[in-house]
């Protein structure tokens, strides 16, 4: 076997037999590129792939456009058929007859009834992927009158949930890239004086790239001073001043290394956040802070196998609650982290999905003071067999200038 790709296949194949479905059929998203370390775009042309129920003979098949077919032959999967179709070509062809390789797309499976005394029939259960464009999801649900449909998400978030090797090394190296610039960027000190949030964004994304990112994994906050009371706030023209608490959320997208198999373009984002100051910084800043330092450590020491994800929420909750902070703490601790940068499991209250090892997820505490400042530290962290593993670890304080660590 190919690993990981074909044994993340063949789980894909097993949870959809405990599922008692037939076929799981992905689009371009995570989901695919979990499967088989192929990243694409969606577009109108038909890229389905297309995973049978253990049990089944036929291997899981990529339907794709012709266009592709360098890119594809490449892929890590051993146990991936891979179907082309060019341009002048109806692809519904394809698919159909590609389930018909799964599924009798003419009748219905037969199944037991639940006294076992008599067979009852019933078309075959599909899960697509919960992105799927309605269009595609339209031509299955055509092709297959008789299916019950079904979301991927059933089978396949619960895969994805847990990182393996290759997706928890990723991930250590786009934290550690995160770091490499935070680090630089806080060492500047001064010279960040004049600097719109604009700018010093765009130089954070530059540092970025430079130093082997493969593009920002989401919007680079820069907010300073008033904008940091707005925790998703649009860097822009505001010139950073001595003395404004500057709040840095950044990070980039890093490939997995898939050893030498091109064909593979899996990627996984760095999530960092830092609270930064240049000179003296203003009244009650630091207490805020250290309370939102206090309440992240206290968040982390929380994590280990077993315990449920909103006790997380609560251990960082509690701390700024009881520090008189409770209402300027306005979004939840942490959300997981993979192949995209929100994803399960998700730290806040009332989630009682318990951890387990493998699973990475941000803890990200904040205080917010409108017209004022805000405070946010944020860190990547990984569920181990005992505790947890912060993947960050560039400083977390708010001084800056040369020679800070």
């Amino acid at each position: 076997m190919n690993a990981p790709f074909d044994q993340r296949l063949a789980a894909c194949r097993r949870r959809l037999e405990e599922a008692d479905a037939d076929l799981a059929v992905c689009f371009p998203s995570p989901n695919l590129t979990y499967l088989t370390g192929f990243e694409e775009s969606p577009s109108e042309r038909h890229l389905l792939l297309f995973v049978p129920r253990a049990g089944t003979d036929a291997d899981p098949t990529l339907v794709a456009p012709a266009m592709y077919e360098f890119q594809l032959a490449a892929l890590p999967p051993s146990t991936l058929e891979v179907r082309l179709w060019v341009d002048d070509e109806d692809p519904l062809e394809t698919v159909a007859r590609t389930l018909e390789g799964y599924v009798d797309v003419d009748g219905a499976r037969a199944h037991a009834s639940e006294d076992n005394d008599s067979s009852a029939k019933r078309g075959p259960t599909v899960l697509v992927d919960d992105r799927m464009w309605a269009t595609f999801t339209q031509d299955l649900r055509t092709l297959l009158p008789d299916a019950e449909f079904g979301l991927a998400s059933a089978v396949l978030e619960d895969l994805r949930i847990r990182k393996d090797d290759l997706e928890l090394e990723t991930l250590r190296r786009a934290a550690e890239l995160a770091d490499r610039v935070s680090l630089e960027i806080r060492e500047r000190g001064d010279d960040l004086v004049g600097t719109t949030e604009a700018e010093l964004a765009a130089e954070i994304e530059r540092l970025l790239a430079e130093y082997g990112g493969g593009g920002p994994a989401f919007e680079t906050i820069v907010a300073s001073g008033p904008n940091g009371a707005r925790p998703h706030h649009h860097s822009g023209a505001r010139e950073i001043e001595r003395g404004d608490p500057i709040v840095l959320d950044f990070g980039a997208f890093v490939a997995a290394d898939l050893e030498g198999d091109g064909g593979g373009t899996a990627r996984y984002p760095g999530d960092q956040t830092r609270t930064i100051v240049v000179g003296e910084p203003p009244t009650e800043y630091e207490r805020v802070h250290e309370v939102v330092a206090e309440a992240q450590q206290a968040a982390v020491e929380a994590v280990e196998p077993g315990v449920p994800a909103e006790a997380v929420d609560r251990a960082a909750r509690e701390v700024i609650e009881d520090a008189g902070y409770g209402d300027a703490f306005v979004h939840r601790t942490g959300h997981g982290v993979g192949l995209e940068v929100h994803e399960a499991p998700y730290i806040v209250d009332g989630n009682d999905r318990e951890l387990e090892p493998g699973m990475v997820f941000s803890v990200e505490p904040g205080i917010y003071l409108e017209g004022r400042f805000g405070v946010r530290i944020e860190d990547l962290v990984a569920v181990t067999e005992n505790g947890a593993a912060r993947l960050n670890d560039s400083p977390r304080g708010w001084e800056t200038g040369a020679g800070v660590r």
